[in-house]
């Protein structure tokens, strides 16, 4: 028997219909003759063993336990899935050949190959590799099949990478909670590799803004008009020798100066005059990032609550593809269904026919281009039968923006001229910046409404010709402040942590980070922050989002290398040649067993900076106080309890951290020493 293993339901459902796999089995399709079966996950239907699964021992908190390394790693099925579980494994006991047929991934790869390890199978493995489920990209993958050898590598990488995260979050996590309750700390401190890099760039940012010291800084705008009398703005180019390193001008002489004898010439004559024609493509389909920012931004939706719109607009309305993906490019055999796709639309919603009309569908923008998919294509709509009618209001919002930049696709690029000309007046420099709009093209169908910000000094410019002398008919100097930076909200967070590279010096890992996706991926990053949330780590100030105390002492008391996302980018140096077959598993393993130790030991002898947590003390036995989480509120209550059976109302006032105890923790995201031994160990 041969069995298609997918990685979730609507994958198994898609390629079953190509195969023929018309028989509902259960959890599971076959072809009539039942020598064909299409079984799946739900993602991951098995997960690592628990510390205390390993050895009892292991449920008490200590330091004499410390660090936990399995000396051979162990799976479970989850208790969620665990149907699925037996379903699979028994179809994988009755197979002569599995073809995997899950994400074209490293992640995809392990799913499948966990289990197909829990089962001993010592059959045939393929590899189908897809990244799109339309019919003519499943028939086509169904003739190119991969033999197991080719994609094996990804596998390791996988475990690699599932196991040394474990082996981060289980040992620090543990480690800096035990630290912490020697000082009074009653709860739990956890730290990841991606979830810590992220909390400190909020650290950081809140850092910046407390300590920001604004500048004064100055401009000056001269309007003119030319022979014809038409008006326009124009403003003086400070000489570099005037400015500091940021471009600006600190000194009101330098503008006053210039101001003096522009005035007193009164005139400009215009010494050059460029107008280029800048043609802009419509954007592509949304990514699930993408999708996040933008709905942040327009509608104030938290990425969390954007991925489970995405998620229900897929898997409850069937109305758009799947939502996880890090890429807006389309296969280019979908260009074949757009018909489909608008029929779609266009039934579930009439309104759109006269929209429909403006479209040109002989177009072929760039956003088809199998060469820049990944392992899943940009979200769109489908073409099934939907029933707008039954979508929530922010449902049927962010399925507009998804239709809205499909239908982008079929319109041509906007066509700008942009205009630059340079005057001399008074031997000073004046610059004039025109933009004038020639063709509409995508923004007849999008505007303003994605754009991010509209520029206010954006001006059509009269009729300039080189040598011609405008009139001077105003001067303006301008005193402004710089401004500090902006507290993260939702969708600049997912921004930076897909952007995670500007926050590293070393170019090699600056690099790494570019080519790879950031800290977390698609997938994980609203998760990500939801966890730092509901840890207390996060707390949000209207669509703000600052650190708490908690989150300010537990990176001030962290080594650089765990909040780095270096540390990420040096993983995916070791995990990429893992995957290319350059360097072993055990190998791996070994390296980070080492770095672990030296790190633990290190942190050991540093101990926990508590910062301002508060630390309460009972009144009546002097025994730590903690925070209780009750169905009627929150309260403290005594950790002696029963004995001691004192309790508070939730009514303490933390004092602001200083910022001197602020600038003590600063979050430095420099190449430490600490990130060089771990090149070390990994190379």
């Amino acid at each position: 028997m041969k069995l298609f293993l997918c990685e979730k339901p609507l994958q198994g459902n898609y390629i079953g219909k190509i195969l023929g796999a018309t028989k509902r089995g259960n959890g599971c399709l076959a072809t009539p003759d039942g020598q064909t079966m299409v079984t799946w996950g739900i993602g991951h239907l098995v997960e690592q063993f628990s510390p205390e699964e390993y050895d009892p021992a292991f449920k008490q908190w200590s330091f004499e336990t410390l660090p936990i390394i399995p000396s051979q790693w162990k799976l479970a099925p989850k208790k969620e899935t665990k149907k699925q579980y037996n379903i699979v494994m028994g179809l994988i006991k009755k197979a002569d050949t599995v073809i995997i047929a899950t994400d074209i991934d490293r992640e995809g790869e392990t799913i499948a190959r966990e289990l197909l390890d829990l089962a001993n199978f010592h059959g045939n493995i393929q590899r189908l590799w897809l990244s799109a489920l339309d019919d003519a990209s499943i028939r086509k993958a169904l003739g190119q099949l991969k033999q197991n050898s080719e994609t094996l590598p990804l596998y390791y990488a996988g475990l690699a990478r599932s196991r040394a995260d474990w082996s981060v979050g289980m040992n620090f996590s543990r480690l800096f909670t035990l630290l912490a309750r020697q000082k009074g700390y009653q709860g739990v401190l956890s730290v990841g590799r991606v979830q810590t890099p992220t909390l400190a760039m909020v650290v950081q940012r809140d850092q910046d803004i407390a300590n920001f010291v604004a500048k004064n800084h100055y401009m000056l705008l001269v309007q003119l008009i030319n022979q014809e009398g038409q008006p326009f703005i124009t403003q003086y180019l400070i000489p570099e020798n005037h400015c500091d390193k940021d471009g600006l001008c600190l000194d009101r002489s330098v503008i006053s100066s210039a101001n003096q004898a522009i005035s007193q010439v009164g005139t400009a004559k215009i010494l050059s005059v460029e107008t280029k024609r800048e043609k802009e493509s419509p954007p592509l389909p949304f990514s699930l990032s993408l999708l996040q920012t933008t709905c942040n931004r327009l509608f104030g939706f938290s990425a969390q609550q954007v991925l489970d719109i995405a998620q229900s607009l897929y898997e409850t309305h069937k109305a758009t593809t799947y939502p996880r993906t890090d890429c807006g490019y389309l296969p280019e055999s979908q260009f074949t269904e757009v018909p489909k796709v608008i029929q779609a639309m266009v039934t579930s919603d009439p309104q759109l026919k006269p929209l429909i009309t403006k479209l040109d569908f002989s177009l072929k923008s760039r956003a088809w281009n199998d060469k820049k998919i990944s392992a899943h294509h940009g979200i769109i709509p489908t073409f099934g039968k939907i029933d707008i009618s039954k979508m929530t209001e922010p449902e049927l919002k962010v399925y507009q923006l998804i239709r809205l930049h499909y239908l982008a696709q079929f319109l041509p690029p906007c066509e700008t001229d942009k205009t630059v000309a340079i005057f001399d007046s008074a031997g000073q420099t004046l610059t004039a910046n025109g933009h004038i709009m020639v063709k509409l093209g995508w923004k007849l169908l999008l505007g303003k409404t994605l754009e991010e910000n509209g520029d206010e000094t954006k001006q059509n410019l009269p009729p300039l010709t080189v040598n011609q002398v405008c009139q001077v008919v105003n001067t303006e100097e301008k005193s402004l402040k710089t401004k500090p930076p902006k507290p993260y909200n939702d969708g600049t967070l997912i921004s930076a942590m897909i952007n995670a590279a500007r926050f590293v010096t070393d170019p090699r890992l600056k690099k790494q980070l570019r080519e790879t996706e950031g800290l977390g991926t698609e997938a994980t990053r609203a998760s990500t922050i939801e966890g730092l949330f509901k840890r207390g780590y996060l707390v949000k100030k209207g669509k703000n989002i600052n650190a708490s105390e908690e989150g300010i002492a537990l990176v001030n008391s962290l080594p650089t290398v765990l909040k780095d996302p270096g540390l990420t980018a040096l993983w995916e140096q070791a995990l990429n040649q893992i995957a290319e077959g350059e360097m072993t598993l055990d190998s791996f393993m070994q390296k980070q067993e080492q770095f672990i130790q030296f790190l633990m030991k290190q942190c050991m002898q540093q101990g926990m900076q508590m910062g301002n947590i508060e630390i309460r003390k009972c009144p009546e036995c002097g025994k730590p106080m903690r925070k209780i989480n009750h169905a009627k509120g929150k309260f403290w209550g005594c950790t002696g309890y029963p004995e001691c059976q004192h309790k508070e109302a939730e009514k303490g006032t933390k004092t602001k951290q200083s910022t001197t105890n602020r600038k003590q923790g600063t979050h430095n995201v420099s190449t430490s020493e600490q990130l060089k031994k771990l090149r070390q160990h990994l190379n």
